[in-house]
């Protein structure tokens, strides 16, 4: 990552991965609170995102949202970013290649916005943020500490929100770790409502 390329928490130009400049409508930064006690991790952006240049819109979105609602937060009080910034062609997984290019953005965003917790929606940022392979489906609500960009930081694996539209088994998986996430919190001070973990 060069100087120039971010402009505080926002990723303004990047050539790393020609095929995803290519497609790419926009790049897709995250959105909320710089200062956000929660900061939800997604893969990539759909084809929604890229068109709309925002996080979690569409189906997902949706689903997000309201999981969000049922456990006493808010879309406005969270930030939501993803792990890669631009749309891969056909909705495919990004590649080693392309994590490890966005790494860097990443990490900086994780720093500045220096989250209580941050949550990976699904299994590629589990994987990237935890690095070792993640069973996201019996994990989900697991927290780990690991470091990234250098600091400890607590990760909480989450399923992702579509996994719950094709899997509806999920539903309730993916509201109680909405809801381990909410203990983060605490809207009146802005500290962590749970200690150790």
């Amino acid at each position: 990552m060069s100087d120039g390329e971010m402009d505080g928490l926002e990723v303004v130009a990047c050539e790393h991965c020609p095929e995803l400049v290519d497609h790419r409508g926009r790049i897709v930064n995250g959105t909320g609170p710089a200062d956000a006690d929660l900061l939800f991790v997604g893969e990539a952006p759909g084809q929604s995102e890229d068109e709309q240049g925002e996080p979690f819109v569409g189906r997902s979105g949706d689903v997000l949202d309201d999981g969000l609602r049922d456990a006493g937060l808010d879309r406005g009080d969270v930030r939501i970013t993803n792990c890669v910034r631009c749309h891969p062609p056909d909705n495919r997984d990004p590649t080693d290649d392309e994590l490890s290019n966005c790494r860097g953005y990443l990490e900086t965003e994780i720093d500045r916005v220096d989250p209580a917790v941050v949550v990976t929606l699904g299994k590629v940022p589990a994987e990237h943020l935890l690095e070792r392979d993640v069973a996201v489906t019996s994990e989900a609500g697991d927290v780990a500490e690991v470091e990234i960009g250098g600091e400890r930081r607590r990760v909480l694996v989450c399923v992702h929100p579509a996994a719950t539209l094709y899997d509806p088994s999920q539903r309730e998986t993916f509201a109680s770790t909405l809801e381990r996430a909410a203990d983060f919190t605490d809207e009146s001070s802005g500290q962590s409502r749970i200690g150790d973990f």
